[in-house]
């Protein structure tokens, strides 16, 4: 596997939680939409890896923009599609909602499909 690019982050779960408790990010679940129906992290906007357009992701001044999926191999490949459309650095969460869920935090069911 070749090197992740030093202009992705990875993130603990943790940290991810805390920025989403004081406004400093948006989370961004690229996994499909029967996946985020059965759990969902709470705040997560829903851009599923198979119709995932860089472009059409929420952007808000001077907050951090979080992808995540199952595990972190989904969030990564979007990562690298964000790098591609021109973004300068994006974040993930490492491990996905299953790190997620492993450290005790909250999920939620999403919007039905």
């Amino acid at each position: 596997m070749p090197p992740m690019d030093e202009r992705i982050q990875e993130i603990e779960p943790a940290i991810i939680k805390a920025w989403l408790e004081s406004g400093e990010a948006m989370l961004v679940d690229v996994r499909e939409t029967g996946e985020y129906a059965e759990a969902c992290i709470p705040g997560a906007i829903l851009h599923p890896l198979s119709s995932f357009n860089p472009f059409q992701l929420p952007r808000e001044a001077g907050k951090k923009l979080v992808l995540h999926c199952a595990s972190g191999i989904r969030s990564l490949q979007a990562a690298e599609l964000c790098l591609a459309a021109g973004f300068e650095e994006i974040t993930h969460v490492k491990g996905g909602i299953k790190a997620w869920q492993a450290a005790g935090f909250e999920t939620e069911k999403g919007a039905k499909p």
